[in-house]
């Protein structure tokens, strides 16, 4: 099955980025294909480099970029919501792009499932 994910919520004040994560992990373990994940709203924070959690703590941020390049998962952040929060190409994760939002509708339409986590 091909799945797109819709994250509409900021790390660590929300569990929604941990939960889309572990999906995601979950969803390519079983055979899956996770085609792509669209950042919307505070879910745009969630590919910044600026987050510098505790040694202790995951790095939310290092999750979504790993998933890019092992499984080649696009990581795409909504461009209206990126610049209210100043979000710029220049502190993007690798594997993480800025693009409008018709992009959503694309992967909506190009997968079996599109899955929201977030309010």
């Amino acid at each position: 099955m091909n799945i797109g994910i819709l994250l509409k919520e900021g790390p660590y004040n929300h569990q929604a980025s941990d939960t889309a994560y572990k999906f995601a992990e979950a969803a390519l373990a079983r055979g899956h294909k996770v085609d792509a994940v669209f950042l919307y709203n505070d879910g745009v924070t969630n590919v910044t480099r600026l987050m510098d959690p505790p040694q202790d703590d995951r790095n939310i941020a290092e999750r979504w970029s790993r998933l890019s390049k092992e499984h080649g998962v696009e990581v795409l952040a909504c461009i209206a919501a990126s610049k209210r929060r100043g979000i710029s190409d220049e502190i993007l994760i690798e594997g993480g792009e800025i693009t409008g939002l018709g992009t959503l509708t694309d992967i909506a339409i190009r997968n079996d499932r599109l899955i929201t986590f977030g309010d």
